[in-house]
């Protein structure tokens, strides 16, 4: 018996459900230990009024450090937002180091959302995040980030079968074996994934969709990739599997009185239904 372990690269929000506040009890409950690497402190994430933030990047290669010298190994890398041109330097510098021969990199390159860049991407950052991907096995752009990526002209809608194959195979020049965009509106009632595997077949999954936006849903579904992935399961089964999973999340959310939009998707609930394979 071996213990799988998955380096987290992300920040800590101690409220609101995302990043590796969503990560770490997802992956745990799929079997798999998670040691995290924060890249910032945040007291609740930034679709609050206020919150408190503490900068960790000053501090992330002496914590990186400790683990160097510990000869610590990883089955899985996985990354979430940066923010900034030097964090994207310190996880290509971090996946070099500690990728082995069998490590699964997941980059997940959160830089925007409904055809907006985040303010605080500079086009420097968004040709870095390019470098980073060439190092990845798996990345889960949604629609606005591929976009971006691959200077797609972005639209909410009506996306051809056609123009999406274009668009992933341009994801897969930049070097990830394995691509999956997410959030394509279909019709007025679906979401849907594009999903390409290992062999360059493309493939299409949707379900109904959930008007409500909440905050972690993508770092829910980058967790169950990144640990299927480890769990070498699938890669198409492992995003039905996320899909469904963020969509149970979501329906469950909705039963709470007590939870805003704000406070994030009630995951917890629902990982009763989420099984290893």
């Amino acid at each position: 018996m071996k213990q799988n372990k998955i380096a987290i690269i992300n920040d800590i929000s101690g409220f609101g459900r995302c990043s590796i506040a969503v990560i770490l009890p997802i992956i745990s409950h799929l079997g798999i230990q998670g040691c995290p690497v924060p890249t910032a402190i945040f007291s609740n994430h930034t679709g609050f009024e206020s919150f408190f933030r503490l900068d960790f990047t000053r501090y992330m290669d002496s914590y990186i450090n400790e683990w160097k010298k510990l000869g610590l190994s990883f089955d899985g890398i996985m990354t979430g937002f940066l923010g900034s041109h030097k964090q994207i330097g310190i996880c290509r510098n971090f996946i070099e180091y500690f990728k082995g021969e069998n490590t699964i990199v997941i980059v997940d390159p959160v830089m925007g959302d409904n055809g907006k860049i985040y303010s605080t991407y500079t086009p420097t950052m968004c040709k870095a995040m390019k470098k980073l991907i060439e190092n990845a096995h798996i990345i889960t752009p949604n629609l606005t980030e591929a976009c971006f990526l691959t200077n797609t002209k972005y639209k909410p809608s009506d996306w051809k079968h056609q123009e999406l194959n274009d668009m992933i195979f341009k994801l897969r020049d930049l070097g990830a074996k394995q691509i999956v965009i997410t959030g394509i509106r279909i019709g007025s009632n679906f979401i849907g994934n594009a999903i390409m595997n290992e062999k360059g077949e493309v493939t299409y999954q949707r379900q109904q969709i959930i008007e409500r936006i909440r905050s972690g849903t993508g770092d829910v579904f980058a967790s169950v990739l990144a640990a299927d992935a480890v769990n070498k399961i699938d890669f198409e089964t492992s995003v039905r599997r996320a899909s469904n999973f963020v969509r149970q999340s979501l329906l469950a959310s909705e039963k709470f009185t007590n939870q805003t939009a704000r406070d994030g998707i009630c995951f917890e609930t629902a990982l009763r239904n989420l099984k290893i394979k």
